[in-house]
This record gives structure tokens, C-alpha cells and sequence, in this order.
């Protein structure tokens, strides 16, 4: 169990953690920062909530594991801010989506008396803030961990029976390989919905009173905060882009087949897609 669980920057995912924490038992106290006074006093209602500090520095005073679980572009400035105030070897973990650049600078601001081991949950929602946050969001889960060669054995350890405990899949990659990997996974399904539904609102606005649920399960997540969508894409851009490049060869083969009548092909695209589809829903 952890002494002191410290969540900096409580959203969705923060909210989640503490309350999951909480839930499973996984930390004795849960002490939290949140940067708006408004945010600050209704979590300290909450009764998955220990304490409630004004500052990132006050609340991570006594802290055996902090989460910074602000938006991807915030988590190596508060790092960093954090980093003298720190107890000695104190692991600290984050919640962000890109980890190429995130894992270097945290890291390199915590060394040598804490320890940084970056985190990425697959987990969460087209909604935001710590009020639609969940006890059960990580549960079956996939939870990243991108250590590098130089990060602590057992900080990395201590992390992943962490995110274990609050029921999620622990799966190490290096940071470099993660990038990649949520390119494809994640940052590509976002661009695709979101430029759909763009599309769609260019074309007959009228006919999307008719939609069913095919198009509303497609599109889901392209009720993201697009703000926070900005800064990830900008953070994985490279890896983005070479994602998106990929896929667009997809689709032309696919363009291609259909304008030429070649059925048989057409239906080959359709069936390798379900294949993927069936094995992922399975995994």
C-alpha cells in the first residue's frame, strides 16, 4: 500500500485514479492539488479525497507516489516544479499520451533523489473533468509504462503493481515504441473521426438527423476536447503524420478497387477489416 498517493492536476483520468485508489486500497492517504480554487473546495467533499493542498509543492510534501495527471504539454513544467520539493525517492508518475519527450525532461528534472517512470492509461472518455471520472475506468485496461535505461528498477516496480492494483494491464514499451504504437491506436482514430465529422458538417447538414448508430459509435470520440487533441498531435506529430501517410495508401487501394469494379478486392478490404476488428474486440 502507498503511505501517500499525490495527484496533481485531477481531470478525468486524476479523478479517476484517486477514486480507484481509494476504491481497491491501493494508498493510505490521497492528498491533491487541483489549479482553480472552485476545483480545489468541491474535492475536498469527496470522500475518496484525504486532503487538498493550494500548491503542487505543498502537496506533494511526504508524497511515496505522485501522479501528475495534467493535460500532456503541463507535465514536465510541473515537474519540474515539484522536483526540489520532493521527498527522498519518491516516484513520480504521469498519466500523458506522448512520452518520447516527456520521459526526458521529467526525468533528467527529478534525478538523483526521485524517480520518474512514465505512465499512459488506455483509458477514458470524449468527456473531461474529475466529475465523470470513475473508480472502475482502468479496470481491464491497458496501462503503458515507457522506463528508460536509467530509471530506477524498483520505482518501475512500484509503478506497475500501482496501476495493477487499480485493475489495469501493465504492458512496458520504451518510450520511442509507445509513441509509435499510439499513433495507430489512438492518435489516428482521433484524426479520422474528427476530420469525418468535419467533412460531414461541409456536406448535408439536414441528413445527419438520420444518422443510426453505426455513424454515432464511428464518430465518438470526435466529441473530444479538441484543445487538449491539439497539444498531443503537436507532441506526436512525426508519428502522426507517418501513421496518417500510411493510411492514406488504405484508403486509396481501397478508392482504386472501387472505381475500377474490382468487387473481389473491395471485399477483400472489407474482410482483412473485420478480421482486425474481431481480433482486437477479443484481445
Amino acid at each position: 500500500m502507498i503511505e501517500q498517493l499525490t495527484i496533481l492536476a485531477p481531470g478525468l483520468l486524476g479523478g479517476s485514479v484517486a477514486k480507484a485508489a481509494y476504491s481497491t486500497h491501493a494508498a493510505k492517504r490521497i492528498v491533491i492539488w487541483a489549479r482553480r480554487p472552485e476545483t480545489r473546495k468541491a474535492l475536498a467533499k469527496q470522500n475518496f479525497v484525504s486532503s487538498v493542498a493550494d500548491t503542487p509543492e505543498a502537496a506533494v510534501q511526504g508524497a511515496s507516489l505522485v501522479v501528475i495527471a495534467a493535460p500532456v504539454t503541463q507535465i514536465a513544467p510541473i515537474a519540474t516544479q515539484i522536483a526540489a520539493y520532493l521527498p527522498k525517492g519518491c516516484v513520480v508518475t504521469d498519466v500523458g499520451s506522448v512520452k518520447k519527450a516527456l520521459v526526458k525532461t521529467c526525468t533528467q528534472a527529478l534525478l538523483p533523489h526521485a524517480h520518474f517512470v512514465g505512465s499512459h492509461p488506455m483509458a477514458g472518455s470524449e468527456k473531461t473533468g474529475w466529475e465523470n471520472s470513475s473508480a472502475d475506468l482502468f479496470q481491464k485496461r491497458t496501462c503503458f509504462i515507457t522506463p528508460v535505461s536509467k530509471t530506477n528498477k524498483a520505482a518501475v516496480k512500484t509503478v506497475s503493481q500501482f496501476w495493477r492494483k487499480l485493475g489495469a494491464k501493465v504492458v512496458s514499451l520504451s518510450p520511442e515504441k509507445h509513441d509509435k504504437t499510439v499513433a495507430h491506436i489512438s492518435h489516428l482514430p482521433q484524426v479520422i473521426a474528427s476530420n469525418l465529422c468535419s467533412y460531414l458538417l461541409s456536406t448535408d447538414k439536414n441528413a445527419l438527423r438520420y444518422a443510426g448508430n453505426g455513424l454515432k459509435d464511428t464518430t465518438r470520440i470526435a466529441g473530444s476536447d479538441s484543445h487538449l487533441w491539439r497539444e498531443i498531435l503537436e507532441l506526436n506529430q512525426s508519428e502522426v503524420l507517418k501513421a496518417i501517410q500510411q493510411f492514406q495508401k488504405e484508403l486509396c487501394q481501397f478508392e482504386l478497387a472501387l472505381k475500377k469494379k474490382n468487387y473481389s478486392q473491395v471485399t477483400r478490404h472489407l474482410a482483412k477489416g473485420k478480421t482486425c476488428r474481431e481480433r482486437f474486440i477479443l484481445s
